[in-house]
């Protein structure tokens, strides 16, 4: 099992463990967008916040799944979350996701904390395959995805339903052997389908 470290990012942000003090934080997050409550779960109170929090540190004793709050620096205040679940020592694989408070928006929080997850899941996780997904109507988590490094795999059509509504997830990926991120605007150099020998 991995011993969960707090990370470091090139812009001054930190990941590091949730905490109960962040409980307040992370039910008011919930209270005050009823998207990301969706994403969150059950965090409607301080109360939930806390068994959200406590599941957290179970996922990762069975290491299962990371979570991360982004914080500003190393005192300053909850930002977002980046969080690898679903990991799979069978195929070396898991499901990166993310989610930035409104009030942190349009700081790079998000592709900040992916990448530095990413880094950690290849590394420290010695994961291979890193997969998320975003509803096709979401463009800005699309957009972290590919700043992050994560390539556009395919179409998920009528995946997910909330309420009567039924909506296309897009898949995205990120292998350990993709190179060239970082040079070519957040997007890795995909090696092209092997040719055979003529």
């Amino acid at each position: 099992m991995a011993v969960l470290t707090t990370l470091s990012t090139p812009e001054g942000f930190v990941l590091r463990e949730w905490r109960e003090e962040d409980a307040a934080f992370l039910a008011a997050t919930c209270s005050s967008s009823p998207e990301l409550a969706r994403q969150i779960g059950e965090a409607r109170d301080e109360a939930e916040a806390l068994d959200w929090i406590a599941r957290c540190h179970g996922r990762r004793a069975t290491g299962t799944a990371y979570a991360f709050a982004v914080t500003d620096g190393d005192a300053g205040p909850v930002l977002g979350n980046v969080a690898v679940s679903a990991v799979n020592r069978t195929h070396d694989s898991g499901w990166i996701s993310y989610w930035t408070a409104e009030a942190a928006r349009g700081r790079g929080v998000a592709v900040a904390g992916t990448r530095a997850l990413a880094d950690f899941c290849f590394g420290e996780l010695a994961l291979h395959r890193l997969e998320l997904g975003h509803r096709t109507n979401n463009p800005a988590s699309c957009a972290v995805a590919l700043r992050a490094g994560f390539a556009v795999e395919g179409l998920e059509r009528d995946k997910l339903r909330y309420g009567e509504a039924r909506y296309d997830v897009e898949r995205h990926a990120r292998l350990a052997t993709d190179q060239g991120f970082g040079a070519h605007g957040g997007r890795p150099v995909v090696p092209p389908p092997h040719q055979p020998a003529r």
